[in-house]
Order: structure tokens, then sequence, then C-alpha cells
């Protein structure tokens, strides 16, 4: 199969039946025979696709009476078409329209001449593109974001910082890395990356953090395999250390799954103490073993729980707690762009309770003088300043702690002391406030 006719697959499954496009590209790459050109292809039409739906419709609703009435399989070999016409210079506009004719004829005759009625027309025409109706249209154009997540971010962070925020989002992610320090040494990581020829630089934050630019993928990597390193999103490895962590420690993390926390905060202990990991979602558990028994992790249990109910065997166990809360996930679109479109608004304001369920039931397991961190992988202010402002007005024995991680223009130091990780090509938008127990 070739890759063009393959990302067809792909997003229709992603867009049509609501896979996840990480999880449904490596599983079909490693179903399919194709080299790692076109391996590289497949993911940038696939993840481009995804990010620039919005655009793509917008150009496609100047040739077609209601792009609503069009079939599917249709729809997305032309979104494929006009990516690669659009986005991708390298690929000249004749031939991504002959394979999209090609591929059009497979469903029907009159199907294939639409399709190539429309790429045609484009083709003579690439900068006629009318965008109907108002600044919000525009910037649905531009940046490719449905009107009510760009008015949403306007009302919350005003027009300019909106407009860095969804550049940021689509952005092509690097790739980052975590040491472990159990069983690897920064230095010689580094070397070894170098020496297998991959194009590396030293994390912006994070001091355990190696970024990727260029190389293949790092699952297959013998340092992977022995455990030296584990795949994080700095944003994500940020966390682990604001927990004030010493050994010998009790520390719960509520909300675990795969693992990636959970395994910093077991490194940072250096075996020692003891993690509780719980998850709501018994199919994930085996991810968290499998990341613990890679990076030879030993002070992890690991058990299923609801976060959102009382545990009572837990109240006041605990030295440390991290809540790295379920969530609307706006802040880590540019690794699953689908989720520009498979929200709602009404998701966002539904799943605040659940956030402040588990905010409640941690609280009551985390010891006086204790920390909990609470944090989310979203910009959406409601799950984030007003659930603490929320908490901090319900809780008189919580104070909130400063926290400072340094100087980098993507990173905001909120007025109440939490912290938010603005979007770029080097980290995910991310939220992060830390809580002590009078």
């Amino acid at each position: 199969m070739n890759c063009r006719k393959l990302a067809v697959k792909i997003l229709n499954r992603v867009l049509n039946e609501g896979a996840y496009s990480n999880i449904i590209i490596s599983k079909e790459l490693n179903e399919v025979e194709l080299s790692d050109k076109d391996k590289a292809l497949l993911t940038e039409i696939v993840y481009g696709v995804l990010r620039r739906k919005k655009t793509l419709d917008i150009i496609i609703s100047n040739f077609v009476k209601d792009i609503k009435l069009m079939d599917k399989d249709i729809l997305n070999i032309l979104r494929v078409a006009v990516y690669q016409m659009n986005f991708l210079d390298k690929i000249p506009s004749y031939a991504a329209c002959n394979e999209a004719v090609e591929m059009a004829k497979e469903i029907s005759e009159s199907d294939s001449k639409l399709v190539n009625g429309i790429l045609r027309n484009y083709t003579k025409n690439p900068d006629d593109i009318e965008v109907v109706g108002n600044k919000i249209d525009e910037y649905a154009y531009k940046f490719s974001f449905e009107p009510w997540m760009i008015r949403l971010l306007i009302k919350q962070y005003g027009e300019n910082v909106a407009k860095k925020i969804m550049s940021g989002l689509n952005q092509i992610p690097k790739v980052s890395i975590r040491v472990n320090d159990i069983k690897a040494d920064y230095d010689d990581v580094f070397e070894e990356l170098e020496k297998m020829d991959y194009e590396i630089e030293e994390g912006v934050v994070c001091p355990e953090a190696i970024s990727i630019k260029g190389g293949r993928s790092i699952e297959n990597n013998p340092l992977f395999k022995e455990g030296k390193i584990t795949v994080q999103d700095e944003s994500a490895m940020v966390i682990a250390p604001l927990l004030e962590l010493e050994e010998g420690m009790k520390v719960i993390d509520l909300c675990s799954a795969p693992g990636g926390k959970t395994t910093h905060i077991a490194e940072i202990l250096n075996n020692t103490g003891e993690v509780l990991a719980f998850d709501i979602h018994e199919t994930k558990l085996g991810l968290i073993n499998e990341n613990c028994e890679r990076l030879g992790i030993s002070n992890v249990k690991i058990n299923l729980n609801d976060a959102t109910k009382l545990n009572p065997e837990l109240i006041a166990s605990s030295d440390r707690i991290l809540i790295d809360v379920p969530c609307s996930g706006i802040g880590i679109i540019r690794k699953k762009p689908e989720i520009k479109w498979n929200k709602k608004r009404s998701d966002l304001r539904n799943i605040i309770q659940t956030q402040r369920d588990i905010m409640e039931n941690a609280w009551q397991y985390l010891k006086s003088g204790g920390i909990m961190i609470y944090s989310t992988c979203t910009l959406n202010k409601e799950e984030n300043e007003e659930n603490i402002e929320w908490f901090l007005n319900t809780h008189k024995d919580c104070k909130i702690k400063k926290i400072f991680i340094g100087k980098q223009d993507n990173l905001v130091y909120n007025r109440d002391g939490s912290l938010t990780i603005m979007p770029n090509e080097n980290m995910d938008g991310f939220f992060v406030a830390k809580l002590e127990k009078q």
C-alpha cells in the first residue's frame, strides 16, 4: 500500500471512528513495508492534515456546494491532496493531484471527476480562497482551530497571546528524552546518542532532558531498551522535581498511567520510600509496570483506583501527592492534533467536577506539612487557575507555594504563584500549581 492511501485510511480511522492518531500511526507503520522516507512522509501527511483540517476544509468548500454532504473517503482524499499542494514544497502539485484522482477512481468514476475538477481549479488560483465571515473565521482559516476554541483563548488570554498559543500548538514537536540516573549518567548518554548520529541538544528547562532534532525513532534504540532513557515532554518533566522529594518518602500518584511522572518520582527517590501509582483504567496499569521494569524501578506499587471516589485506607498517609488530573488536553494539540476537532465546549465544563472531586480526595490523603502538585496538560483557565482559586477558598489549611523553574519566553508565572507553560516546538502547553497543607 502506498503512503498516501494509507494516510487516507488512518485519517478515516481518526476523524470518523475516533481512533488516537499516535496509537494508530505506530500500529499501521509496524504492519506495512515502507521505506524510512515514506514512513516520514506518511507521518507528516497524517499529522499535517489533522493539524490543518479547518484550513483545508475552507479551501475545499470554495469549490463545492456543501462539504457536509461529501463522501467521507473522498473528503479525506481531497484533504491529503490539498495539504500536499499547500504545505509541502517537496511534492509537485500535479503528482498530488494524479494520485488523488487514482484513489477516487477506486470509489467511483464520478468521484474521480469531482476530485480532478476541484484540484485543477484550486491549482489555477490557489490564492483566491474566500473566507466568509468575521475575524474569528479568518483566524480559523489561518491557524486552523474551531471558532469556539479561538473565542475561548482570546477571552482568557487576549488576542495577541491567543495567536501565539495557536501558533505554538501548530508546531511540529521535537522528541525529548529523560535520562534515568538510576541506570545512567547524563554525559555518557549524550555522547552515546551523538555516536549513533542523533542530532541532539540539551533540554531547555530540565537538567535531565535531551532534545532530539533529527534521527530515527527512539523506541528501538538500545539505550531505551536498556532503560537508560525514557521519552517524555519537558513540560511533563518539570513536575516531579517540584514535589521537593526526599529519600524514604511515601508518595501517591493518583492518575498515573502511562507512568512517565511516576517513574520520574521513583528515580528522584533513588528507589527508596514508596510510590503508590493508581489509575482508573486497568488496561493502562500494564504500561506503568512495563516502564518500571525497563527503567529498573523497584519502589512503585501499582493498583486500580478511581481517584474521584474517596479511598479510606489512604487518608493522611502520604508525604507528597501528584494529581495530574484528566483534562481537556488543549496543551498537547501539537502531539494529538485531533483534539482540535473531537472536543466540544461542553466537554471543558463537564470535566471540572471530576477534577475538583480528585482534588478533594487527594487533599485528605496528604499528611499535614505535605505538598500536593496539581497539573494539567490544558490551557483552559477554568480547569487551571479557576480550580486553584476555588480550592484555596474552600480549604483554609491550603497555601500555594510559588513555583520558579528558570527564565524562558514560554514560562508564564501567574499572579497566584502557579505556572503556565506556553506551547512551542520544545514543550507542550501545561499548567502546574504547588499546594502545601498547613
